[in-house]
């Protein structure tokens, strides 16, 4: 009889975790939490009405994924933005949707081919005033659906968590306004040479597709951090001139 109390404690702890840790992931997505800031857990647990408890299971858990680091006998901070890291998931992305091609060309049928095309049309049809998050969600759709054509659920697995890092600290505008035109033109030709069933034209536009992306958006964040660099300067300047 004891052990029902003590499955639903287990069970109830773990649900508030999770419940944690989607009230964490969802602040980062809103950018109420920004990379480099220090979480003040306490707080956490009081916006997301919940104890301290889970807060910091879910913190962990972030932790592992490379989005939130403890420092001994300080805390927890969001992790910093690192073009390092971001030009190496972006490497990362780009050898496992290439790797993925062959297998998803073998495997292509009727529904494949609708589930492709759908994707394609969805974020072709998505607003084209900025990059929004619309067209983010859009954009990662349309690489998900191909690459699940070969079937092979982890590689696919790790693909999503992927596309999960790039969304949770590297969301956001960060592709010019003028590259859309080019990112739509891109998508038809892999669509294209998909449908057709060939190899070597999918993987070089593929290819060429997600180091264009790349290259974009490791300069967008290079002028960002540029600018925020600027920005401190200015202001330890005008602290010091009022000292």
């Amino acid at each position: 009889m004891a052990k029902g109390p003590v499955q639903r404690t287990s069970r109830d702890a773990a649900d508030h975790s999770q419940k944690a840790y989607n009230g964490i992931r969802r602040m980062l997505y809103n950018k109420e939490l920004v990379p480099g800031q220090k979480i003040a857990y306490r707080d956490l647990a009081e916006q997301l009405q919940m104890s301290p408890t889970p807060i910091i299971q879910a913190l962990k858990w972030l932790e592992i994924q490379g989005l939130v680091r403890h420092a001994p006998n300080r805390g927890y901070y969001i992790e910093p933005f690192s073009l390092k890291e971001l030009e190496e998931i972006y490497e990362l992305r780009e050898l496992l949707e290439l790797a993925l091609l062959p297998a998803a060309i073998e495997q292509l049928d009727e529904k494949g081919s609708q589930q492709l095309r759908q994707a394609l049309t969805a974020h072709r049809s998505a607003e084209r005033e900025f990059y929004l998050k619309e067209r983010l969600f859009k954009n990662m759709e349309f690489h998900l659906t191909l690459a699940a054509l070969a079937k092979k659920e982890t590689h696919l697995n790790i693909l999503r968590t992927i596309f999960d890092l790039l969304f949770l600290k590297y969301g956001g505008n960060y592709l010019p306004i003028a590259s859309l035109t080019s990112v739509d033109q891109e998508h038809q030709e892999i669509f294209d040479y998909v449908m057709a069933r060939n190899l070597h034209g999918a993987q070089v536009i593929l290819a060429h597709h997600i180091s264009n992306v790349k290259k974009q958006v490791l300069q967008s964040l290079q002028r960002m951090l540029e600018e925020k660099e600027d920005l401190q300067g200015m202001l330890a300047e005008f602290s010091h001139a009022f000292k």
